[in-house]
């Protein structure tokens, strides 16, 4: 079993602090559910995990199996085993996915991955997102429209095995049916090698993908940790029951425009 651990964690964007500690520990036969309102450090805490560069880390540490992981470039992170499923995946023109797929499993073995092995991993893969086999060929994510782009993504976290998934709204823009395809591929990978941190505000989703453990981060903070029954409470409820029962006024937070994944990060030195 695998551990992701979280110390204490202090980020800010843009000299604006968001994350204002944060304690938190994943291991790979978890799901654990990130809920809150918009702004408040949900999908800030997963980018800075995967090493965004606009994300500074002041304070904390993180930890997967012992490795400083603030300490590890992006692609580091990745071999170890971290990846996230972005909100808003990019397009990557003149780079097929094929050859993304192929290079970025390659990356994680001592031996190239046979051609054969790696058609026959694709196909199944592709078949169980609901992923059109002929888009492979083309280039990462151009011209695929929004649940493609998620779908595209579920796939490379099928084929690339992580030991933690990040998910940051991978439901986010998907019908129905596809909705259904990506949490069954997920649920499918729950096999007690992976561990999930999962951002949605939709508890549909987490009647597909049910956590093991639910978190809510209002103003930077976790302020309430338990099962699926806070997911039903929110549902119901919205968050006015974090300053009735708990005390805590729920800031207003400025909206921030969408950021995609670009160099690496690692925490700021004194």
């Amino acid at each position: 079993m695998s551990k992701l651990t979280i110390k204490n964690l202090h980020v800010s964007v843009e000299g604006i602090e968001i994350l204002k500690g944060i304690d938190l520990e994943v291991n790979t036969n978890e799901t654990h559910a990130l809920l809150g309102p918009n702004g408040h450090g949900k999908s800030t805490l997963l980018n800075c995990l995967m090493g965004h560069p606009k994300y500074e880390i002041t304070e904390g540490e993180v930890y997967l199996d012992g490795e400083d992981v603030l300490a590890m470039s992006v692609d580091e992170r990745a071999r170890k085993g971290l990846f996230l499923a972005m909100q808003y995946p990019p397009e990557i023109s003149g780079v097929s996915l094929s050859d993304f797929l192929r290079s970025a499993m390659n990356s994680k073995t001592e031996k190239p991955v046979s051609l054969y092995k790696f058609i026959k991993e694709v196909e199944v893969a592709s078949k169980s997102v609901g992923f059109d086999l002929d888009m492979v060929h083309r280039s990462v994510n151009e011209g695929f429209s929004g649940g493609e782009k998620k779908r595209s993504e579920i796939l490379q976290m099928k084929l690339l095995k992580p030991k933690f998934a990040l998910m940051d709204e991978v439901d986010s823009g998907l019908d129905v049916d596809a909705l259904k395809y990506v949490s069954s591929s997920v649920n499918e990978m729950r096999n007690g090698e992976i561990g999930l941190l999962i951002v949605s505000h939709y508890a549909r989703m987490y009647q597909l993908i049910e956590p093991t453990h639910v978190h809510v981060i209002v103003n930077g903070k976790i302020v309430a940790t338990g099962g699926k029954e806070i997911v039903e409470k929110i549902d119901t409820q919205g968050y006015e029951w974090i300053k009735n029962e708990l005390g805590i006024e729920v800031k207003k937070q400025q909206a921030k425009k969408p950021v995609l994944l670009e160099t690496c990060a690692v925490k700021k030195t004194k």
